[in-house]
């Protein structure tokens, strides 16, 4: 069972509420059914009773049925795959925790995660959304934060995790050494990212342009243009299977991705708009 609340801090319930009264769990799905029979056992394993939001953006692969069947968790089962931004919306608008955790169905929290993010984040009052260290299957970190993306920032980080794919130490070393240190960087990954409903609101929830990716770069981006902190917290762990919901659509998800990047700096970096429009179709994108 989760721990009791010891405090009250701006936009929380009452003091002493269980944190499974709390934190809205919102698990986006798309064919992803194994994947998400994993992530929610695990969930129900360690955390009971706890508020659980499947959207399924109309699946084929039973995810939603999946989802359905398991005890105390809500679905809402949409009649077109709207994106990754626009269902934690629809599940956002529908649940009323204090705080919101998006959460990945390629994820595995394990027991205390959940705790060690609510700390975090209450620990800080200036602090709208907190986000733990990500590791692979074989227990290897994500770099699951980092600088505003910009044309250098991304240059930086895919040739870091090039590097790091190819298998050399240095890579591997400096990933593991950046995701040991607690940060307050300009975003989170939004595969397990909790945030206080209060900011989220403010911000207008997700923004709906970004079908997939970048999303949560682009929320971090909202809460801190209010003047408020995203947290890294390496203290928290959790198995993000990265790459195996892409597996259910590939050339859907390059196709999102390019579209998402698109998006993004036409809004943050107008400037650069037309040579990522120039690059794209150079690479016949």
């Amino acid at each position: 069972m989760l721990p009791v609340v010891p405090e009250s801090l701006p936009g929380s319930t009452t003091p002493g509420a269980q944190p499974s009264d709390t934190v809205s769990v919102i698990i986006v799905s798309y064919n992803t059914c194994a994947l998400l029979r994993r992530c929610l056992q695990a969930l129900a394993a360690v955390y009971s009773p706890l508020r659980v939001w499947v959207v399924d953006n109309a699946s084929t692969d039973g995810s939603a049925e999946a989802a359905s069947a398991r005890p105390g968790v809500r679905l809402i089962a949409l009649p077109a795959n709207v994106g990754f931004a626009a269902a934690n919306n629809a599940a956002i608008r529908a649940t009323s925790g204090e705080l919101i955790l998006l959460l990945n169905s390629d994820t595995i929290v394990p027991p205390g995660a959940i705790d060690g993010l609510v700390a975090a984040l209450r620990a800080s009052s200036a602090a709208a959304a907190a986000g733990p260290r990500l590791v692979d299957a074989e227990g290897r970190a994500e770099l699951s934060f980092g600088d505003m993306v910009t044309p250098l920032t991304e240059w930086r980080q895919k040739r870091l995790l090039g590097a790091a794919a190819r298998g050399t130490p240095g890579a591997l070393e400096t990933i593991e050494e950046r995701t040991r240190s607690s940060r307050q960087p300009d975003w989170v990954s939004g595969a397990c990212l909790l945030v206080r409903r209060p900011d989220a609101e403010a911000v207008g929830l997700l923004d709906e342009r970004y079908f997939m990716y970048l999303e949560d770069v682009d929320f971090c981006a909202a809460l801190r243009a209010r003047g408020r902190r995203i947290l890294f917290t390496p203290d928290v762990t959790v198995t993000h299977l990265r790459g195996r919901s892409r597996q259910a659509s590939p050339a859907a998800t390059d196709r999102a991705y390019r579209d998402s990047h698109r998006a993004f700096y036409a809004k943050h970096h107008p400037r650069w708009a037309p040579l990522l429009d120039v690059y794209l179709r150079l690479k016949g994108a």
